[in-house]
């Protein structure tokens, strides 16, 4: 099989941190992962993270930088 080529349908998936992954379609998402509803070649999901993930840290890193001003 030809390794430059990947068919394979991807997820977009999420966890609590608000960081994004891709994760192959029809398998169970790991623990702590949930789907964001976008589906598609490697490909568009990557520009479809780069598009929506524009602040890579985490959520509680976020959070509390925002607390201590």
């Amino acid at each position: 099989m030809d390794d430059s080529v990947d068919d394979r349908r991807y997820l977009v998936v999420v966890n609590d941190e608000e960081q994004y992954s891709v994760w192959p379609a029809g398998g169970e998402l790991p623990p702590g992962w949930r789907s964001v509803g976008m589906a598609g070649d490697r490909a568009a999901c990557l520009a479809h993270i780069d598009e929506v993930w524009t602040d890579l840290r985490p959520r509680s890193l976020r959070e509390w930088l925002a607390v201590r001003g």
